[in-house]
């Protein structure tokens, strides 16, 4: 689309100052190779460099000109204009695909963009400049030393990079040594890298050799503490026991800075607890068979480096109302190993017995057992309206504290009793069937037959047999409703006249034919004046607190789709079009299959267990550790802000204060990534003139910084007008 005229001077404007940037910051080198190629190689090969930094240098300022696009602009303007409220992405997308709230918003940002004075243009990077031409320099320098050297046969002296890094302290070798703790049963293995991953509570053993010889080392955390290392003849050792992930660099004394003097990384994996997945049954809530003596229970229990135990306890409750017993006991089950299969320590699937070292420090195979254990129904004393409740409790060998994991509880229960209210009163109560309503599948089956009988039927008996179907698919569609909180319907919404081809007088004539029916059905009942009727006809099962968590977001949103299914399905019967209906009924028969066959979830029968109330204070009228709810608004954390003004001095607008948002990012914990933000940080802070290490920076601090907070605006002071209506109302006298 196009841009607005504001908008594009403002990107023309920040593609020409990125574009001048790359060329005062490629041509002077450039220029100072083609020198040094022209003296060392010759003025052919000084022209194919030049021919190829020029092409080189268009491709690169074509692509910094397609980086400047909607996208980058949208996030500019938002970071350099609050005002915008960051919904500038509105001022680039069509207005005729804009919601009616989006268009308002829209309009609102256009009015603001002529009072704001914005300027996407990039700072001038004057130090990156100078060092430019300073390397242009050195380079010019060099090809005439190369060309005296050559001209007097001497050879060249060495750089000055070179003579820096011959300065430095280097690491000649490096053995990390890496002991798992005893019961992941993994081998020590030996790295040759400063970074590393590895299992927590690992073992930790560095042997570090240097060149030239310092005269102390130590390991600097990034928490502040220090690992001294000690020296045994040309090696340094240190130990560690990785509690957390950490950060920490090498620092030397009586010896330059080592040339790699970054924050290393090691990552603690930490132990997973066990994962239990039930075999058998296959249903949490199980009605025992008549005749039945025993109940097999199957689990499946996997885990990172392996298996202690698993104790199976099995709760038998007696008795009804408030006359409820509770036996219990636990039975210790025997794993057998499952088959082996590769699976990664997150997936839900298991695998194989016998862990091995990955790559990266974790565990291998997950190991996977199997228990399976027969309940005797008999020796237990299952009777008559009982319960036995049984879950299964996994626990891993990991030390001191094992990680455990508790199966869903799995319920057999004895059936109830058929109702026997109409006992000895067969002569007066009429015993009728419960008012049942055709299923989808029913429904697909009708559908069917009436298309394979469609030859022998005439116009108006294939149209009612059409529509009665449709009214069937109605009533199945509003019993499914009321799952959803939908309200039922006093009548069918019929197609508009002319949807029927050559059948219109014939099928509002049965569509009205079978409304009368149904009011009548429907309204037979109810009597006028009745609250229950009332609240029948015209309430909202909004307003039942069981019917908000009847079902779970996911089996809600299969439903609502089968019920989406069910109203095309029931459109197209009442219209007379079957063979329309049929794939719709076929995707609403899915979608209902797919909702019976979600997990359904069964709350054990346990006794309740009030809490004692406290006599002494019990209507008392103590006042004592009440507070008061005005003014409970939790301020924001300091620490936040100390990463926000980082975030801002990055961008360009104030000072970088570095070691308040270190504290900051120490503060954070278990945050996302919080390491990688701290070495982002170190390296930002130790390289000022790293526009790379600035941008991961930034990145590594995006999901660090606190969300925009809710702000209340005042209402506006009336005008004029507004203020004497306001002072009319004040002054008219009251109706008496």
């Amino acid at each position: 689309m196009s841009l607005d005229p504001r908008i594009d001077r403002l990107r023309r404007a920040a593609v020409g100052r990125r574009c001048l940037v790359a060329c005062a910051l490629a041509l002077p080198p450039l220029v100072a190779c083609s020198v040094v190629f022209d003296r060392v190689c010759g003025a052919r090969a000084a022209t194919g460099l030049a021919a190829a930094a020029t092409v080189a240098l268009g491709v690169a300022l074509r692509r910094i000109a397609r980086g400047i696009d909607a996208r980058w602009l949208a996030r500019a303007i938002d970071a350099r204009a609050p005002a915008m409220e960051d919904s500038t992405e509105l001022l680039f997308r069509e207005p005729g695909a804009l919601a009616r709230i989006e268009s308002l918003q829209r309009d609102r940002l256009l009015q603001r963009l002529d009072r704001l004075d914005l300027d996407l243009r990039a700072p001038w990077p004057w130090r990156a400049l100078g060092a430019s031409i300073a390397l242009a320099a050195l380079l010019l320098a060099i090809a005439a030393l190369a060309s005296a050297s050559r001209r007097d046969g001497a050879p060249a002296p060495a750089t000055a990079a070179a003579s820096a890094r011959a300065d430095a302290t280097r690491v000649e070798a490096v053995e990390l040594v890496i002991a798992p703790p005893s019961y992941t049963r993994l081998p020590e293995r030996h790295e040759s890298s400063l970074d590393a991953k590895a299992p927590q509570d690992s073992s930790l053993r560095w042997r570090l050799r240097f060149a030239p010889q310092p005269t102390r080392v130590a390991l600097a955390l990034h928490d502040g503490r220090r690992v001294e290392l000690r020296r045994e003849g040309d090696d340094w050792r240190g130990e560690v026991t990785l509690a957390a992930s950490m950060l920490y660099r090498i620092v030397v004394d009586g010896a330059p800075a080592p040339a790699d003097d970054r924050l290393h990384r090691i990552d603690a994996i930490a132990d997973e607890a066990p994962e239990i997945r039930v075999l058998s049954p296959d249903k949490t809530l199980v009605l025992a068979e008549p005749q039945q003596k025993t109940w097999p229970l199957a689990f499946e229990a996997s885990d990172d480096y392996g298996i202690a135990r698993a104790v199976l306890v099995v709760t038998h409750a007696q008795g009804s109302g408030e006359n409820i017993a509770f036996k219990e006991q636990a039975v210790e089950l025997v794993g057998m190993p499952a088959e082996a299969a590769l699976a990664p320590p997150s997936a839900a699937q298991t695998a194989p017995s016998s862990p091995a070292m990955r790559e990266g420090g974790g565990a291998g195979p997950r190991v996977v057992l199997r228990y399976a254990h027969t309940l005797d129904l008999a020796a237990l004393g299952f009777s008559k309206g009982d319960d036995v409740v049984a879950k299964v409790t996994v626990t891993d060998n990991r030390a001191p504290e094992p990680n455990a994991t508790r199966s869903p509880s799995l319920i057999l229960r004895w059936p109830a009793d058929p109702s026997k209210d109409g006992a000895g009163l067969d002569g007066i109560v009429q015993k009728t069937m419960p008012a049942y309503f055709r299923s989808q599948r029913q429904i697909i089956i009708d559908t069917q037959a009436l298309l394979a009988e469609r030859a022998q039927l005439d116009g108006a008996k294939f149209l009612a047999r059409s529509d009665t179907i449709g009214v069937d698919q109605k009533l199945l569609r509003l019993r499914y409703g009321q799952f959803l909180g939908e309200e039922a319907e006093g009548h069918a919404e019929h197609a508009p006249e002319g949807a029927v081809g050559g059948a219109d007088t014939q099928a509002g004539a049965l569509a009205a034919a079978h409304e009368a029916r149904e009011q009548a059905r429907l309204g037979a009942a109810a009597r006028f004046g009745e609250a229950g009727d009332v609240v029948a006809d015209y309430g909202h099962v909004h307003d039942i607190a069981e019917a908000s968590t009847l079902l779970d977001p996911d089996t809600r949103a299969t439903l609502k789709a089968a019920l989406g299914e069910m109203w095309q399905a029931e459109l197209h019967l009442r219209q007379g079009a079957p063979a329309q209906a049929l794939p719709y009924e076929q995707r609403a028969l899915d979608y209902i299959k797919q909702v019976q066959q979600a997990t359904r979830i069964y709350l054990a029968r346990v006794g309740l267990e009030l809490p004692v109330p406290d006599e002494a204070r019990r209507l008392g009228g103590e006042r004592k550790d009440l507070a008061d709810r005005e003014g409970s608004l939790a301020p924001a954390p300091a620490g936040d802000a100390a990463l926000v003004a980082l975030w801002q001095a990055l961008d360009g607008r104030g000072e970088a204060d570095w070691d308040a948002a270190q504290r900051a990012l120490a503060a954070h914990g278990d945050g996302p990534d919080v390491l990688g933000a701290l070495a982002a940080l170190d390296r930002a802070h130790r390289e000022a003139d790293c526009l790379d290490c600035r941008r991961d920076l930034q990145a590594a601090l995006w999901p660090l910084l606190p969300g925009v907070p809710a702000a209340a605006t005042t209402r506006p002071a009336p005008d004029a007008a507004s203020r004497a209506y306001l002072d009319a109302l004040d002054a008219r006298e009251p109706v008496r």
